[in-house]
């Protein structure tokens, strides 16, 4: 029996002993307890930071973030004969073409995503201008005109530069490398940075971004020639590219419409809006740009129809398809023809 319970005694003292030789202590590192390293784990991987993403509010091109942060410039840019090749027009955002007196058309460009260092010819200011021009506050520098229409666009929320005014001879001149009165230039990146202040334009149009298809590409017709006649003797047409997928100006009778550079003028997207003329300044023709009417929206060498309408003198317009849809462009420069109703007509051919 007592045999029995040392042998039985002597295996309990042999677990315990196992037991504990399997406990890992802690080494004693001079005189501290160092305690078992962890095994190493892999670091999180950081979220990426998504780029901001900002987009020209005249043109819809991706812009660096914050580098548009400056009023627009237009001008009243003269378009006789005389003042070819004008001077800027193939790096502004907008370009409206407006019928003035005797058949002949006249510009109003805006400027912001670009401001050159010069532009002109300019010329004196039309009595749909301020309709034209409110939208895009800013500035807008123009040589003159009669006193009614000067006074109609001084009392816009646009900043008026005109030729000969007090404060403007720093910026505005006259040249003479050019014929008057077709030869009062604009050093239009020196205004500008003078008025830096000024708040930039609020988007004037919606644009496919992103991947997206642009209206006209959609759903449009194709249409690689467009004639917009402002009068008998002015039809002005555009003829589309499709190697670099924009829209070529031609004067009337067919000649290349060329800049300073003797480059070609080029649009991504011609708008031609049809309008309502008056003759309540005699001589001088009003296009009635608030209201609305029948548009044309060319993109990509497809043309769609449209409805254009304008509520107010300071709102943008708004082109939209007969479903209500808000037409989109394609980022890039857009003109606008202002045609007619009554004198002018719009034509487009499939080539």
């Amino acid at each position: 029996m007592k045999k029995n319970l040392l042998i039985a005694l002597g295996v309990v003292i042999a677990i315990a002993l196992t037991a504990c030789a399997a406990i890992v202590l802690p080494t004693v590192v001079g005189g501290q307890s160092a305690q078992p390293s962890a095994s190493p784990s892999a670091a999180p991987t950081p979220t990426p930071t998504p780029t901001p993403v900002e987009y020209a509010p005249l043109s819809g091109a991706e812009v660096v973030p914050g580098s548009l942060e400056h009023p627009v410039l237009m001008a009243k840019i003269d378009n006789n004969p005389e003042a070819r090749p004008q001077i800027g027009l193939n790096q502004a955002d907008i370009v409206f073409e407006e019928l003035v007196e005797g058949g002949l058309s006249r510009y109003l460009a805006v400027w912001h995503s670009v401001i050159p260092s010069k532009i002109g010819p300019i010329r004196s200011i039309r009595p749909m201008d301020p309709d034209i021009a409110s939208p895009f506050k800013g500035l807008i520098a123009y040589s003159g005109g009669q006193y009614r229409f000067v006074m109609m666009m001084i009392h816009t929320n646009v900043k008026n530069m005109i030729h000969g005014s007090a404060g403007t001879e720093k910026y505005i001149y006259r040249t003479d490398s050019m014929i008057a009165p077709h030869n009062v230039l604009v050093r239009a990146s020196k205004l500008v940075d003078s008025k830096s202040k000024l708040a930039p334009p609020a988007p004037a149009f919606e644009f496919a971004q992103g991947g997206a298809v642009p209206t006209a590409v959609a759903v449009g017709k194709p249409a690689g020639r467009l004639v917009t006649s402002f009068s008998g003797g002015n039809s002005p047409s555009w003829k589309f590219n499709a190697g670099d997928g924009v829209y070529r100006r031609f004067q009337a009778g067919g000649a290349k419409d060329t800049d300073e550079h003797k480059k070609q003028l080029t649009a991504t997207n011609v708008v031609v809006q049809m309008v309502d003329e008056s003759s309540e300044y005699g001589y001088v023709p009003r296009a009635h740009v608030v209201g609305k009417g029948v548009a044309w929206i060319s993109t990509g060498g497809q043309t769609v129809k449209a409805r254009w309408s304008k509520s107010k003198r300071t709102s943008m317009t708004v082109y939209k398809l007969a479903s209500g849809d808000v037409v989109t462009l394609a980022p890039g420069r857009t003109w606008i023809e202002l045609v007619p109703n009554t004198t002018g007509y719009f034509q487009k051919f499939r080539r």
